[in-house]
């Protein structure tokens, strides 16, 4: 099987399996989702990623029927039914199927959605370009849910940038990407924006403090400016599918190219765990 999807239950290839129009995803994105990947059928960073899905489901008052145990399982058992090894895993619960309407329905319980297809690590050292775009989301960023139309049209006018992703900024102070965390390293320590209701805690943006913490690399978790970011020794972002990159360039401008040798401190211990986490071979 090259796809999977599964719907409370029931399973079958990701462009076959049919949701209820009244499922509350359709009317009003009212849902959480987490995402993750695999090499040789083992799950990344599982126990993070689910411990982030229960407390974005906890903050949209979900109760779950299911539990992180039950989870864990369910997930790693999909995951070998595809061919591919290496996957790109998704998985969203949904407050439940319901008549349209604004408030909470009640007696109802959550539909849990999961679709899983082949993946390919990026080349994490190549470097990449961004653009900036103002930050007009909502105020509860730090909860992973379904409303991410902000953020799909600030990743099509990267991609129309030649962008390979949009760094969003509110007021002067930068908060993230349209799917990325973002972080800078000046003088030799790592700034990141502090774990606020303006950013997404990222996991890979956990491991790299983690490996900040163990290569002796500061690390200072307080709000940075775009001034601040395009006069960075180095700019990266953070991703579940990418790790930790650099950017070359910023609305066209060059930027970074300052500390290779930290950056690349930084990402060949991000990679050598994954390597090891997974038992795959350094490609």
């Amino acid at each position: 099987m090259e796809t999977l999807g599964y719907y409370n239950g029931e399973i079958g290839l990701l462009d076959e399996l049919r949701i209820p129009m009244n499922d509350r995803a359709c009317w009003f994105g009212d849902g959480v989702y987490e995402a993750a990947i695999s090499e040789n059928y083992t799950i990344f960073a599982l126990e993070e990623h689910i411990n982030r899905f229960f407390n974005s489901v906890a903050l949209l008052y979900m109760t779950p029927r299911i539990t992180k145990i039950q989870l864990a399982e369910l997930l790693n058992t999909l995951v070998h039914k595809l061919d591919s090894p290496a996957q790109f895993v998704y998985w969203q619960m949904t407050r439940g199927t319901a008549p349209r309407t604004h408030a909470f329905p009640e007696h109802t319980t959550p539909n849990l959605w999961v679709a899983l297809k082949p993946f390919i690590l990026q080349d994490i050292y190549q470097k990449i370009k961004l653009i900036t775009v103002e930050d007009t989301r909502f105020l509860h960023c730090n909860i992973k849910t379904l409303n991410l139309l902000p953020n799909v049209l600030a990743s099509e006018k990267a991609k129309q940038a030649g962008c390979a992703e949009a760094v969003f900024y509110r007021g002067n102070r930068i908060t993230e990407g349209s799917h990325s965390n973002v972080h800078i390293l000046k003088e030799g320590i790592l700034r990141t924006a502090p774990k606020d209701n303006l950013i997404l805690p990222g996991i890979s943006r956990a491991h790299i403090i983690t490996h900040c913490g163990k290569l002796g690399i500061a690390v200072d978790e307080t709000p940075f400016t775009l001034e601040d970011m395009f006069g960075a020794d180095e700019i990266l972002i953070s991703s579940t599918s990418s790790f930790c990159m650099s950017a070359s360039h910023i609305d066209g401008y060059h930027v970074g190219g300052k500390a290779p040798e930290l950056l690349r401190q930084l990402q060949d211990a991000l990679l050598e765990e994954f390597h090891r986490y997974t038992q795959s071979t350094v490609h």
